[in-house]
C-alpha cells in the first residue's frame, strides 16, 4: 500500500493492524485546530459558483471526556508499547 490518504478521525483505522502492520508507517501528519471549541463546516456553492447558505457539519473541534475517551484511555495504558 502507498500513497494512500485518511480522511477524518483515523484512530480507529491507525489502530487496527490489519490495516497498519508494527512498523509499516514512516509519516502521520496531523494538522487539527487542537481545541479550538468551535465547529468547522463545509460551505457550498451553487451551480453557479454563487456563495449558498447550504452547509454541514465537517467536525466539532471541542473534546469532551466521554465514556469512548475512558474506554480509548484505557486500551492505551493496557494495550501501549512499552
Amino acid at each position: 500500500m502507498t500513497n494512500r490518504l485518511y480522511y477524518g478521525d483515523n484512530l480507529e483505522i491507525l489502530s487496527n493492524r490489519e490495516y497498519f502492520p508494527d512498523e509499516c508507517v514512516d509519516l502521520i501528519y496531523l494538522d487539527p485546530p487542537f481545541n479550538s471549541n468551535r465547529n468547522y463546516n463545509v460551505l457550498f456553492k451553487s451551480e453557479s459558483g454563487a456563495d449558498s447558505e447550504a452547509q454541514i457539519t465537517a467536525f466539532e473541534d471541542t473534546w469532551h471526556w466521554s465514556e469512548t475517551a475512558e474506554a480509548t484511555y484505557d486500551e492505551l495504558i493496557v494495550n501501549a508499547p512499552h
